[in-house]
């Protein structure tokens, strides 16, 4: 067996009350998209409700890019469903009821995100 030749990385620590406190940065990619509703909204759930997993995927700086993986899925489920859901359940006619349009497609969004919610954010 050879030894590591990697060298030594060295931890630097802020006091904060009695604690040392190891000073860690993440590396964010370059270009990368910023995180939107779906994505927030994953890393909230995990924050709050899988703090351990969650802490696990921020060390192995796997969190930012899981969170824009479900937020991409998220959008494109969305979009997809919307079309079905207009297709299967037209709504009036925008330019003679558009408060009756707006009412009935924030619905259709509604019921969507529901799905969404339940299959990819809050799993």
């Amino acid at each position: 067996m050879g030894k590591s030749t990697a060298p030594p990385t060295e931890i630097t620590y802020t006091k904060v009350g009695d604690y040392l406190l190891p000073n860690i940065t993440l590396n964010e990619p370059p270009n990368a998209e910023p995180l939107t509703k779906y994505g927030f909204m994953r890393k909230y759930y995990l924050q709050d409700h899988r703090p351990v997993l969650c802490r696990q995927m921020l060390m192995s700086e796997e969190l930012y890019p899981h969170c824009h993986e479900v937020q991409r899925q998220a959008e494109n489920r969305l979009k997809f469903m919307m079309e079905q859901m207009v297709k299967s359940n037209p709504p009036p006619d925008k330019g003679t009821d558009p408060l009756g349009w707006a009412a009935h497609m924030n619905m259709l969004k509604h019921s969507v995100e529901e799905v969404i919610f339940a299959e990819l954010i809050y799993e």
